[in-house]
C-alpha cells in the first residue's frame, strides 16, 4: 500500500541526478566558450560556479524561494487555524512540525519547500486562508505535508536555483557571443560561434522541460498521499475547484519557483487552456479533482 513516504529515496535519487545534469550542462557551456574565445580560464570560472551553485542549491535554496515569493513567517497568534492545523497533521504524518509563512497576496495558493522534513516549510496566501474552510485547508496542507514527507520538495526547490543559474548563464553567452568585443578571427572560430550560440539556447530549455516533467508526476503523488493523511479526498477536491475558479494570478509571481505550488501561479484563464499543457508547470486541474473523487 502507499504511504506518505513511498518516493523519499526515488527524490533523492532524482535530486542528486539534477545536481549531476546541471554540472554537465554548466561545464559543456563553459568547454564550448574557452574554445571560442581560446580561454581556458572560462572553463575554470564555469566549473567553480556549478559546483558553488550545487552547493547553494541545497543549503540555501529554500530561503531563495521564499524570498522571490515574498513570503514571511507566520505566528500561532496571527493564525490560528492555520497554525493547528499543520501542526495536527505533522504529528499524524509522524514528521517534524515545520516552519509556517504566509504570502500577502488575494490569489490562493501554497507551496512547500526545504532539503528535508527537519528544515521544512509550508507557505500559503492569505487568499487561501481566507476562501478555504477547515476541511478545504487540511487538504491542501496535507498535500504539502506529502512533499516534506516524499523529500519531492527537495528536487524542486533545487530545480529553482539549478534552472535560474543556467538560464543566467546562457543568456550571459549569448550578449557575450554579440557584444563582447574582438575576438579571434582564427579559422573553426566562426564554427565555435554558431555553436556556442546554438548550445546557450538549448541549455535553459533543456534545464526546463526537466523541471516540468519532475513537477507534473509530484503533483498527482501529492494528492493521493494527501487523502492517505487527511482519509478525505472530497476536501482537497473542493479546495482545488475553488482555486481554480479564482482564475486570475498572483500578483507577485516568477517562473523559477512556479512548479512549487499547488495550482499554477499564472492562473487558469481561457488563453492558458489554449496554449495547452506542454509547457505547464502542473497537471490539469479537471483531472486531478476527477481523481480524487473516483477515490470517494
Amino acid at each position: 500500500m502507499a504511504t506518505l513516504y513511498t518516493q523519499q529515496g526515488t527524490n533523492v535519487r532524482k535530486t542528486w541526478m539534477l545536481m549531476s545534469i546541471f554540472l554537465i550542462i554548466v561545464i559543456g557551456l563553459g568547454l564550448v566558450f574557452s574554445r571560442m574565445y581560446d580561454n581556458p580560464n572560462i572553463l575554470y570560472i564555469f566549473v567553480i560556479f556549478s559546483v558553488g551553485m550545487n552547493i547553494v542549491s541545497y543549503w540555501y535554496s529554500d530561503k531563495i524561494a521564499l524570498g522571490m515569493a515574498g513570503a514571511h513567517p507566520a505566528t500561532r497568534e496571527q493564525y490560528f487555524d492555520f497554525y493547528t492545523i499543520v501542526e495536527n497533521l505533522a504529528i499524524t504524518a509522524g514528521l517534524p512540525m515545520p516552519k509556517i509563512f504566509v504570502i500577502n497576496d488575494p490569489s490562493p495558493n501554497a507551496f512547500a519547500t526545504g532539503r528535508d522534513k527537519k528544515h521544512a516549510v509550508v507557505a500559503v496566501t492569505t487568499g487561501l486562508l481566507s476562501i478555504m474552510n477547515k476541511t478545504e485547508l487540511e487538504g491542501v496542507v496535507a498535500h504539502e505535508m506529502s512533499h516534506i514527507g516524499n523529500r519531492d520538495m527537495l528536487v524542486s526547490t533545487v530545480a529553482v536555483v539549478l534552472v535560474g543559474f543556467v538560464a543566467i548563464i546562457s543568456d550571459m553567452m549569448i550578449r557575450m557571443s554579440f557584444f563582447g568585443g574582438q575576438r579571434d578571427d582564427r579559422e573553426g572560430n566562426g564554427i565555435f560561434m554558431i555553436v556556442g550560440i546554438v548550445v546557450a539556447i538549448l541549455a535553459p530549455i533543456a534545464s526546463t522541460l526537466i523541471q516540468l516533467a519532475i513537477s507534473r508526476k509530484r503533483e498527482y503523488l501529492a494528492d493521493a498521499s494527501g487523502v492517505l493523511l487527511t482519509r478525505y479526498p472530497e476536501g482537497l477536491a473542493s479546495a482545488l475547484e475553488k482555486i481554480s475558479q479564482y482564475g486570475r494570478p498572483m500578483q507577485k509571481q516568477s517562473t523559477a519557483i512556479a512548479h512549487l505550488y499547488i495550482a499554477n501561479p499564472t492562473g487558469s484563464g481561457k488563453f492558458a487552456k489554449k496554449v495547452g499543457n506542454l509547457f505547464s508547470t502542473h497537471p490539469p486541474v479537471e483531472e486531478r479533482i476527477k481523481k480524487l473523487r473516483e477515490s470517494l
